[in-house]
């Protein structure tokens, strides 16, 4: 597979493992007891804060998750087990929706995620191009989350990437070496070609 290839995974998935098989040599799942499951206080209260949200705690399993990776970084299997006390819920359900939904991690990743928009809007627009040369910088950095997405949504940026959750574009090839060491100094990449700062003709738009 050549860089510029969309990373694909078993029978043409973008999704890895979602065909390996159950391990069903593990014990029964169980609920995690609240006195030998400690939970970090903040991530606790978080968790709470979702559940009494909705009338079904199972439909904050979503934003859990969420919580718990910014709090560990990923879906560790430590954070899924304390997400599951505080919910009443087995980890085994939390780790299905986890593994299902594909911008939750559930393997360590680099700090700084950077995904790059490869649907039809952006590809026409030289988006392998881009993700390239993103994959030739920073694929081998510890320090980056790399990977192309399906689409963004964005395709008036295109071809465009979404950097740390700010939507950028559209960004050229010989710009990502720029674009890097903005987010390796702790800048925002390209500022005046962030969607969030676009200006609005809804003159309520900033309120």
């Amino acid at each position: 597979m050549t860089p510029a290839s969309v990373p694909r995974f078993g029978h043409g998935s973008r999704v890895p493992g979602w065909d390996e098989a159950a391990d069903l040599t593990k014990d029964p799942a169980s609920i995690p007891d609240p006195a030998t499951t400690p939970v970090p206080e903040e991530l606790q209260a978080r968790i709470e804060d979702y559940m009494a949200r909705y009338p079904d705690r199972r439909s904050a399993a979503i934003p859990a998750l969420h919580a718990v990776q910014e709090h560990y970084g990923w879906c560790s299997p430590e954070g899924i087990e304390q997400a599951a006390c505080v919910m009443r819920l087995t980890p085994g359900y939390l780790a299905a929706i986890a593994t299902f939904y594909d911008m939750l991690f559930t393997e360590p990743v680099g700090r700084n995620d950077v995904y790059v928009c490869t649907n039809i809007s952006c590809s026409l627009l030289g988006a392998d191009e881009l993700f390239a040369a993103f994959h030739e910088h920073a694929g081998e950095d510890p320090e980056f989350n790399l990977r192309s997405f399906e689409c963004l949504g964005a395709c008036d940026l295109a071809p465009m990437a979404s950097i740390n959750g700010q939507y950028v574009g559209p960004i050229r090839p010989e710009e990502v070496p720029e674009v890097l060491e903005a987010v390796r100094r702790g800048e925002e990449p390209l500022p005046e070609r962030q969607l969030s700062r676009r200006k609005s003709t809804d003159p309520n738009a900033a309120a």
